[in-house]
């Protein structure tokens, strides 16, 4: 079975579709995914699929996109949004007793674990 290494470090959703085959493909590169009749041999296919991928990039010239969790982040960003929203995340940041930069933290990690589903 594939290893997060296989994978240059992207994520990994592994499902079940309607047709009761498997489906794994890269959370960051949904476009890179392939079909198995079991788990293992849709991680196998999608080796395969990344390696073809990879060797479709360098044979172009092109840089091999790199994964977001190799990349270095600071843990910092800046987010434009409607007044009226940010007013309302001041107050209840206010009322809860805390900073507004922790309410919106906790509201991201909180948000960031309802959308993962199974990542390898």
């Amino acid at each position: 079975m594939g290893s997060r290494d296989d994978f240059d470090g992207f994520s990994i959703e592994l499902f079940r579709d309607e047709e009761e085959e498997w489906l794994a493909h890269f959370e960051e590169i949904p476009t890179v995914s392939a079909f198995g009749s079991s788990p293992e041999e849709a991680l196998e296919e999608l080796k395969e699929a990344w390696a073809a991928m990879k060797e479709s990039y360098t044979s172009r010239n092109e840089p091999v996109p790199i994964a977001p969790a190799k990349k270095d982040y600071s843990g910092q960003f800046n987010v434009r949004i409607d007044r009226r929203i940010h007013r309302a995340l001041a107050v209840e940041a206010s009322q809860a007793g805390i900073s507004l930069n922790a309410l919106v933290a906790q509201k991201l990690s909180l948000s960031t674990k309802s959308l993962t589903k199974h990542i390898f």
